[in-house]
């Protein structure tokens, strides 16, 4: 069991996964405004630079997992023009934005959205050309099954491309990260979505999650072939890309 599976949402008793879903349903009509503004708008750049990782191989069956609001997914329909894309994402509330931003970008005809379990997904083997995720699978109650689940629904030489959050590693940004995500993280997630201890459980996962060589490490033993990573401004954030 990875540090980040014991922390739960809300210092709750019982299934992670159900309060990981009222956690986002509750601060799913702030998380945008929030999520841009945190980072400074950085994340927009962060998600281009996951997707461009799949462009020269042109896939036409997406899936994104832990889907949220759905930012990933239009990007990549934008950027990959695929034919068919799948968000999934266990709450409803987040769901419910991204389907009125698909629908606001008209691209109905690409997008689509699921409710699913990520650790137990519906759709058969060997389905998809691609599955990305961007900061969504550090909230999985069991990374390991969470992740061999994208590789079964993953057709043979399939990628996975991944975007997290992550703690940087190196002086001074180590140190200036630490004290910018508890304080002003949970403060201000208070004062905007009224959800304090959401923000603070967001901070702790960050800090608990598996990177760089680890989280290689997790990729091979969920089954990917090639592995690779890439720390993005400063190691505030970390792109993943695997091959099945």
């Amino acid at each position: 069991m990875y540090k980040q599976e014991k922390i739960k949402p809300y210092e709750g008793q019982g299934d992670k996964g159900k309060l990981v879903e009222e956690m986002f349903d509750n601060i799913a009509p702030t998380y945008d405004t929030l999520n841009h503004r945190l980072s400074w708008d950085i994340d927009k750049g962060w998600r281009k630079k996951a997707i461009k990782q799949l462009a020269p191989f042109r896939p036409q069956k997406m899936l994104d997992i832990a889907t949220g609001t759905g930012d990933f997914a239009i990007l990549s329909a934008q950027m990959l023009h695929p034919l068919q894309l799948i968000g999934t994402d266990i709450s409803e509330g987040m769901m419910k934005i991204g389907k009125e931003k698909v629908a606001r970008e008209k691209l109905e005809h690409i997008i689509s959205f699921q409710k699913e379990d990520c650790l137990n997904l519906s759709f058969p083997d060997n389905t998809f050309d691609a599955v990305t995720a961007a900061f969504g699978i550090r909230n999985f109650q069991s990374l390991d099954q969470g992740l061999r689940e994208m590789h079964r629904v993953l057709k043979k030489g399939g990628h996975l491309s991944i975007v997290e959050l992550t703690s940087p590693v190196r002086f001074p940004m180590k140190q200036l990260f630490r004290i910018y995500s508890h304080t002003v993280l949970p403060i201000y997630g208070k004062l905007i979505s009224k959800d304090q201890s959401a923000y603070s459980y967001l901070t702790a996962t960050i800090e608990a999650f598996p990177q760089g060589e680890t989280m290689m490490e997790v990729l091979r033993k969920a089954g990917f072939a090639k592995t690779e990573f890439k720390r993005l401004t400063f190691g505030i954030c970390t792109m993943y890309f695997a091959t099945k």
